[in-house]
């Protein structure tokens, strides 16, 4: 792998090879291509930490380009792989990992990370939380390390909390309401706010996807199985499946929920919005999001320069409070192989200076509210008094996110990841959109029609 080259980066890349990630013919320096989804504040953290890595590689230039959303992201590489020009490194969840490995063109990072000259020492790899560490093993083989977390978060609740106050409302801890006076349910409170503001709509989910995965989580019934056997990878044709579904339904149809897609936006539009229409604001109280979206929760300021409201951060409702979870999530990076394994060798080292770097974890959790992944970004000083000094305003919200995120640390999962299961989490991102807006005349027998074919188009995808 030319560890040599790697140590001193002092081999001169060819000139008569020009393709993507490679290098470039009017500067002769080795070009690392790197899809993301981030926006500006992150990005200039992560130009200030790639200016820090130029001072000791020089001839490395890092061509990184914000693609769009995640699923954006997984899109793009796909159709490169097909095409050849994939990029070096891609923000990734598991399950596009998964889609990836189909192309055979998935780099097994511990050929880097067990190398004696430029690997990871045992210490930097106690230092990554654990169970964001394991996350790139989850591919079938417990022997390759297909991607290393790049920053982690979750979803939380973000709510109206002056709404709240206001009308003594209590914060929902859980979804189903267990009779009439069941205040704690959202079942409960978002009927509740909808009494209170006819025209809102109380609750809005931004992952329809995240939301039915987490509810199979909570309620323990089948999702996916990574089984050899194409027809028993798609589980989640299940009765209590479909019961939960015709609930959310129902909730819709009252006019009580919505989703992103169904909305037409991230629902924190809807969560922060102001404006009148005929004298009236359609809003939501609460909005289900990730952690690191903290920053699109929360309002404009008023021209007074007030906030018109606080915004609350709680842990998201559970289904059974004895098997607490939620998703995790944050991206985590991945490397695809390029035709010049110098390239992949510059990659390694800028993706080894990133991860290792408890200053760009704490800098890039405190403009985001990710999550760090290393243990030891917590004691940084900057960070501790980030975390401890988190008050209501647009610039210390992201904290409070962080520190819910942390506090459900323990109630982290993920989905199996295998050739399949981005195809499972499409389908029933859409079931969920399909059931929900089916209306009132839907029966039940066109419900399970919905779900049957969710199904067969994943077995489909995957013969």
């Amino acid at each position: 792998m030319k560890k040599l080259f790697i140590l001193v980066f002092t081999v001169i890349c060819s000139l008569s090879l020009v393709f993507l990630g490679g290098c470039k013919k009017d500067d002769g320096k080795t070009h690392v291509t790197f899809y993301h989804t981030m926006g500006a504040n992150l990005q200039t953290v992560l130009n200030k930490y790639i200016g820090k890595f130029n001072e000791v590689y020089p001839d490395i230039v890092i061509d990184h380009e914000a693609i769009g959303s995640y699923d954006d992201v997984r899109d793009q590489v796909i159709t490169q792989l097909q095409a050849g020009t994939q990029p070096t490194l891609a923000y990734c969840y598991p399950d596009h990992v998964a889609a990836y490995l189909r192309s055979k063109k998935v780099v097994d990072l511990n050929t880097y990370i067990n190398d004696p000259e430029v690997g990871l020492t045992t210490a930097q790899i106690d230092d990554f939380i654990e169970g964001y560490y394991a996350e790139g093993h989850q591919f079938g083989d417990d022997t390759k390390m297909y991607s290393l977390p790049f920053s982690k978060s979750t979803e939380v609740m973000y709510y109206n909390k002056t709404f709240f106050e206001e009308h003594e409302i209590a914060i929902p801890t859980h979804w189903f309401a267990t009779g009439e006076t069941d205040t704690t349910s959202m079942e409960y409170v978002i009927e509740q706010i909808k009494t209170i503001d006819p025209n809102c709509v109380p609750l809005g989910y931004d992952s329809e996807a995240n939301w039915f995965i987490t509810m199979t989580e909570q309620l323990n019934t089948p999702y996916t199985a990574a089984v050899t056997d194409v027809s028993g990878r798609f589980l989640f044709n299940d009765t209590r499946n479909i019961a939960f579904l015709k609930a959310f339904k129902t909730w819709h149809e009252e006019g009580w929920l919505t989703t992103q897609a169904v909305y037409g936006g991230y629902t924190s539009g809807l969560f922060t919005n102001l404006k009148e229409v005929d004298g009236k604001v359609l809003r939501s109280y609460i909005s289900i999001g990730s952690s690191a979206g903290a920053t699109y929760q929360c309002p404009a300021k008023l021209t007074s320069g007030e906030y018109p409201f606080e915004v609350g951060i709680a842990p998201i409702p559970q289904a059974d409070t004895n098997n607490q979870k939620v998703i995790s999530q944050g991206p985590s990076i991945t490397m695809l192989k390029q035709r010049d394994e110098a390239v992949n060798d510059a990659a390694w080292l800028f993706v080894k200076f990133l991860l290792t770097n408890v200053n760009f974890q704490a800098e890039f959790s405190m403009a985001s509210g990710y999550v760090p992944v290393l243990k030891s970004t917590f004691e940084v000083d900057a960070y501790e008094s980030f975390l401890a000094e988190a008050g209501y305003t647009k610039e210390t919200i992201a904290a409070l996110s962080a520190k819910v995120c942390m506090e459900q640390e323990n109630n982290y999962f993920t989905s199996p990841a295998f050739v399949g299961s981005t195809d499972a989490r499409d389908q029933v991102g859409q079931l969920v959109i399909s059931v929900i807006t089916a209306g009132k005349t839907a029966t039940d027998a066109d419900i399970l029609d919905l779900f049957q074919d969710a199904v067969d188009k994943c077995v489909t995808l995957n013969q």
